[in-house]
């Protein structure tokens, strides 16, 4: 007879897998008309888009681009500094082991790196290297036995557990536009060089719904009509709701960003400005931290019980860790002399993660490019690293904690010494996200298969064997816990020595349990 439960809904949000793909982008440009042969190109930068994802069987089709700028050297009698910008499509089925149609992706791109080589003095070879992190989940509804109804006389074996339950998960699209004013002096020719990036995260919760805030820090160095290069940088608003019912300001939300498009295109001369407009999507996890009592065993001194078992795998132990790493340090650069930087570009990379019982320790670098200029405007560049390490601490288990970090610039300032000398001062952002994916095995479908049969007497004697419990005990010889301690005198349940004898009260005739 199938017994009646009372079952409380946990929402599990199970990783299914991660992936690091290395995506080769190649193409070539054509040099317009309007503008001079190339001589050499000095750098090429980009920034990744990725506009499309879509989860198929076994494979994850990503769709994207890369905005390119190349800044050269014009093969002109004037050896200016010139500007060309393209966009570089790409796509890719990045092949991902039990990925199914439905599951949620999150992906973070990266350009690891890009160049721009000369094929002659009109074209131009791109080569980029996009990473991508892939993190597939699959949401699952499960029905935990907490209690069962109308069974006094059953016996379970309880275990209280914090779980992270997922309460839902959403997704919104905001188009970040504003119009960047440059100095009015400056005559833009054209853009030689541009970087954004999403910045200064922050949640609000209210009335179900999540507000997402940030900002889309957006760097461009430009060439002016006169020959002279400058840079402005500005920081436009990204403001979106995102809707999920039943969020509380007590719940851990998880929001990503994606940069999808990016338009940047330089006004009228006698505007002085840039218009920007940024496609962004932001996607949210909420999670709530609920306490479970999760029944590991039972049994009936009367009757026989079957029972089923089911392993999951829940989320547990989820932290943030938000802070500032500031790192001050000097960095060496040959041939400085009469020359000043325009720009520095700078990429956090983290080598290593070490974990031990209460830390999580990364190390990594901070690779940087300077793009220098003399007093002739002549441009080149310099390339240093700066080594760095952040540690997670006063973590339980460390060791088998699973771990998502990011790092962003959020200030920098460069600051050029005698003989080559920089001092670099540097604001890093730090996102971490720790979590645990616990197994364990949950009871369903009991049933009852009919009485014990009882024997002519009611107590036996045993000894304790390596592995015994009182529970398993009782368990066995249809008594209970309380009862074979208040005949054996014990006073601390949990402990018992092996060889030890324990006299069991109550005992019916043990009958072959079956436990699937």
């Amino acid at each position: 007879m199938v017994v009646d439960t009372i079952k409380e809904n946990l929402c599990v949000n199970k990783l299914v897998a991660t992936k690091k793909e290395l995506i080769m982008v190649e193409g070539d440009m054509i040099v317009p008309d309007s503008k001079p042969d190339i001589l050499n190109t000095i750098c090429t930068s980009g920034v990744v888009c990725i506009y499309k994802k879509e989860v198929q069987d076994d494979k994850i089709r990503i769709d994207g681009n890369i905005n390119t700028y190349i800044m050269y050297m014009a093969d002109d009698t004037q050896d200016r500094v010139r500007g060309l910008s393209t966009s570089l499509d790409f796509s890719e089925n990045v092949q991902v082991a039990n990925s199914q149609e439905g599951m949620t992706c999150k992906l973070e791109a990266n350009l690891k790196s890009i160049e721009a080589k000369v094929i002659n003095g009109r074209k131009v070879g791109i080569k980029a290297v996009v990473e991508v992190e892939i993190k597939l989940y699959s949401n699952e509804d499960v029905q935990i036995i907490n209690s069962l109804q109308d069974a006094d006389s059953v016996k379970m074996l309880k275990e209280d557990l914090m779980v992270n339950s997922l309460v839902g998960t959403g997704d919104t699209k905001i188009y970040a536009k504003d119009t960047i004013k440059i100095d009015g002096a400056d005559n833009l020719a054209e853009i030689l060089k541009a970087q954004v990036c999403i910045c200064d995260k922050d949640i609000k919760v209210s009335y179900n719904k999540i507000l997402t805030k940030s900002e889309a820090e957006i760097k461009v160095m430009y060439l002016t009509e006169d020959n002279r290069i400058n840079k402005i940088s500005a920081r436009v608003p990204v403001v979106g709701f995102i809707d999920i019912p039943n969020v509380t300001e007590d719940n851990i939300c998880d929001v990503d960003y994606e940069i999808r498009n990016i338009v940047l295109k330089p006004n009228s001369i006698e505007e002085h400005s840039i218009y920007v407009e940024i496609e962004i999507g932001v996607m949210a996890n909420v999670y709530e931290e609920k306490q479970i009592s999760l029944i590991q065993d039972l049994y009936s001194p009367s009757e026989i019980m079957e029972f089923n078992k089911k392993k999951i795998t829940v989320l547990t132990n989820k932290r943030t860790t938000k802070e500032t790493m500031q790192i001050r340090e000097k960095v060496m650069l040959e041939g400085m002399d009469n020359r000043s930087i325009i720009d520095v570009d700078v990429q956090p990379v983290i080598e290593k993660e070490t974990k031990t019982k209460n830390r999580i320790v990364y190390e990594g670098e901070l690779q940087l490019r300077f793009i220098l200029s003399n007093s002739d405007l002549q441009v080149d560049t310099r390339t240093a690293k700066i080594p760095f390490d952040y540690a997670i601490s006063d973590l339980d288990d460390g060791e088998n904690m699973n771990s998502n970090m990011a790092i962003e610039v959020a200030n920098q300032d460069f600051i050029v010494q005698d003989g080559g000398a920089v001092t670099a001062n540097l604001d890093m952002m730090v996102n971490a996200d720790t979590y645990r994916n616990t197994n364990m095995s949950i009871i369903d479908e009991i049933q009852t298969n009919g009485e014990r049969e009882a024997e002519d007497y009611s107590i036996i004697m045993y000894i304790v064997k390596k592995g015994d419990s009182l529970w398993k005990i009782a368990k066995r010889f249809g008594s209970t816990i309380d009862d074979i301690v208040r005949a054996n005198g014990i006073e601390d349940e949990n402990k018992i020595d092996v060889g030890q004898k324990l006299f069991i009260p109550r005992y019916k005739h043990p009958q072959t349990v079956s436990y699937v």
